[in-house]
């Protein structure tokens, strides 16, 4: 008896362990890379009265700040208050055409498009990353992936972000906007 009771506990270890084996994690978070430039001075840019402005109206208030080496700020505000115009506004400051803010993936979904738009920005070097609203349509993996990268290489970013633990994980500034 005992030793029927020893053979049926074996196969049981054994039937186990091979499942075991079938049971792969097969979402799995890769690592990302980033690589930004070092930059000769500790500030980058030095924003004195920014607002954007449509038709000569301003779009928001003006904002005051410094970028500084190391520095994730978030621009925080309300739906409509002008934070992406500002995203927009220094772009186009930097020299991106009206165009490239136009230009169409038509058969990407949402979560895709934002995620060709991340790749394109983590395979540049730059003193200082802009990124808008990056977590929108993205999924929890990429969101891991996304928080991780700028934990481990600590970018010089300006982010908009409406998510509240993403900022808290990352930020080491915030900047109002009122619109």
């Amino acid at each position: 008896m005992m030793k029927r009771s020893k053979s049926i506990e074996a196969r049981r270890t054994k039937a186990a362990e091979e499942k075991s084996t079938l049971l792969k994690n097969v979402e799995k978070a890769e690592e990302l890379k980033i690589h930004p430039l070092i930059h000769r001075s500790d500030t980058l840019a030095v924003f004195s009265d920014a607002a954007p402005a449509y038709g000569g109206t301003e779009v928001c208030s003006p904002v005051n700040f410094e970028i500084h080496c190391g520095d994730r700020l978030f621009l925080d505000g309300r739906n409509g208050s002008g934070k992406s115009s500002l995203f927009m506004t220094i772009l186009r400051k930097m020299d991106f055409e009206r165009v490239q803010f136009e230009k169409r993936m038509d058969d990407y979904s949402a979560g895709q498009k934002k995620k060709v738009l991340l790749a394109k920005s983590l395979c540049e070097k730059a003193h200082l990353y802009i990124w808008d609203e990056p977590l929108n349509y993205i999924d929890i993996y990429s969101r891991m992936q996304i928080e991780q990268l700028i934990r481990d290489f600590s970018p010089t970013m300006l982010l908009v972000e409406h998510d509240g633990a993403f900022r808290d994980a990352v930020a080491t500034g915030e900047i109002k906007v009122r619109g």
